[in-house]
C-alpha cells in the first residue's frame, strides 16, 4: 500500500515529501476471518500520508499468535535545513524506536516485581531503604509504582547538574518533602526504583533487564544503549527542550534528557525496541501460568494493588480503564511513552496491541498523537468486535 504526501514543516523546518508504505501481515484465528484489519491498514496508511507520524510499527496479538503486524513509513525524514543529516531511512518491521516512558513497564516494574517474588525486597518497603544517602522517607516501592509517591512528576536535572551523580542526589533529595497521595504520574519515582532495583540486586540495570527480562521472554532487539546502526533505528526530535542538541537530530540515542545525561539507562526512560519484542512481551502478559519471569500470584498482585479512579485509575505500573481509546474492557492495562509509543494489554478478550511510532520526528505534535493513538486502538476495538 502507497501513497504520495504533499510534503511536511514542523518547527520551523521543511523536510522532503516522500512517498508514503505500509508493509503488513496477518493471520486468521477462530471466529476472526485472516482479512488483516483492513479498516486499521487504511487508518494507518491515510495518517502517514498526511506525515504524522513520521514512521510506524505495529503488533497485535493474542497469547499464541501474532494477529497483525504492520510497518510503513520514514524512521528519518530527509531534512536539507535541520544540518544535512543525509537521506531519508523507511521504518521496517524489525525497525528500533525509542521506548521513553514504556521503559517504565517493561523494564522497572517486571524487575521490582521479580525481586519481590524472590524474596530480596517487598514492594511494600520504604524506597529510601534501597537508596544509601537518601533521606528517611515513608515512601514505598508500591507508592512509586502507582505514582501515588507525592514525587514531582518532572524535573530538567540534566540543565541544572553537572554530572550522573549530582542528579541522583538531587532525585533522592526528592524524597524528603514526599507525602504520599493521590495519583500524580512521576519519572522521579521510577528513576528511584531504577537505582533501589540496582542497589538490591548488586547488578546495574541494563544488566539485569537484560538477563532477566528480555532474555528469558526472547527479546532479541530490545534493550538500553542500542548497538544497532543508526538506519535500523528511528529518529526522535530536531532541537527539542528534551535534550541540549544544539540544533541536531536525535538519532540513535535516547531521546529523554534525564535518561540522556544519566548515560542513557534510567528506570524512567532508555529502553530501544521493535514491535516484534515488545508484542512477546505483553504477550506474556495474556498468559499468566505461562509466564517464564513472573509467576501467576505475582501478576496477579501487579493486578490487584490499585489506586486512583476514573482516567486516573492505575494498578502497580500501569493505566486501567482506557476509555478515551474504544470500548475496551476496564481492566484492560495500558501505557503510553512521550516519543509516540504505547502498548494495551486485555486479558478478557485476549488481545495485546503494541504502537511504536516515532511522533515527535522532526517537531512533537502531541495533540496529533494523543489522536492518533484513540482511532488505531478504537479500529483495532472495532475489527474485534
Amino acid at each position: 500500500m502507497t501513497s504520495d504526501p504533499a510534503g511536511l514543516t514542523g518547527a520551523g523546518l521543511t523536510f522532503a515529501a516522500l512517498p508514503s508504505k505500509l508493509a503488513v501481515c496477518y493471520q486468521g484465528t477462530p471466529g476472526q476471518p485472516a482479512d488483516g484489519f483492513p479498516a486499521v491498514s487504511e487508518l494507518l496508511l491515510r495518517e502517514l500520508v498526511t506525515g504524522f507520524p513520521a514512521g510506524l510499527t505495529m503488533d497485535v496479538r493474542s497469547a499464541g499468535e501474532i494477529r497483525y503486524g504492520a510497518a510503513g513509513g520514514w524512521g528519518k525524514l530527509a531534512d536539507p535545513d535541520a544540518g544535512g543529516t543525509g537521506p531519508a531511512v523507511p521504518v521496517e518491521a524489525d525497525s528500533l524506536f525509542d521506548l521513553a516512558s514504556l521503559t517504565k513497564v517493561i523494564a522497572t516494574l517486571p524487575l521490582a516485581l521479580l525481586l519481590h517474588q524472590r524474596g530480596n525486597w517487598s514492594i511494600d518497603d520504604p524506597v529510601a531503604r534501597w537508596l544509601p544517602g537518601a533521606a528517611p522517607s515513608p515512601v514505598t516501592i508500591s507508592d512509586c509504582l502507582l505514582h501515588i509517591a507525592g514525587l514531582v512528576p518532572f524535573r530538567q536535572y540534566y540543565l541544572t547538574c553537572a554530572d550522573p551523580a549530582e542528579i541522583k542526589q538531587a532525585v533522592m533529595a526528592e524524597l524528603a518533602g514526599a507525602v504520599v497521595g493521590p495519583v500524580t504520574y512521576s519519572d522521579v519515582g521510577f528513576m528511584l526504583l531504577g537505582w533501589a532495583i540496582e542497589n538490591c540486586a548488586g547488578l546495574p540495570l541494563a544488566e539485569l533487564f537484560a538477563g532477566e527480562v528480555a532474555g528469558p521472554l526472547g527479546m532479541t532487539s530490545t534493550g538500553y544503549l542500542p548497538q544497532a546502526p543508526r538506519h535500523q533505528i528511528a529518529a526522535t526530535e530536531v532541537d527539542g527542550d528534551q535534550r541540549r542538541t544544539g540544533g541536531s537530530l536525535v538519532w540513535g540515542e535516547v531521546h529523554d534528557g534525564n535518561a540522556f545525561a544519566l548515560g542513557g539507562v534510567s528506570g524512567h526512560a532508555g529502553l530501544f525496541g521493535t514491535a516484534a519484542d515488545l508484542g512477546r512481551f505483553a504477550g506474556a502478559l495474556l498468559q499468566p501460568d505461562r509466564h517464564p519471569v513472573l509467576s501467576a500470584e505475582t501478576i496477579a498482585l501487579m493486578r490487584g494493588r490499585r489506586a486512583g479512579q476514573g482516567a486516573e485509575a492505575r494498578v502497580l505500573g500501569w493505566r486501567v480503564n482506557p476509555g478515551v481509546w474504544g470500548d475496551w474492557p476496564p481492566e484492560t492495562l495500558w501505557h503510553t511513552g512521550f516519543t509516540g509509543t504505547s502498548m494495551l494489554i486485555a486479558p478478557v478478550l485476549d488481545t495485546a496491541v503494541v504502537l511504536l511510532t516515532n511522533a515527535v520526528h522532526p517537531a512533537r505534535r502531541l495533540a496529533g498523537i494523543g489522536e492518533f493513538r484513540a482511532n488505531v486502538h478504537r479500529s483495532v476495538r472495532a475489527a474485534l468486535s
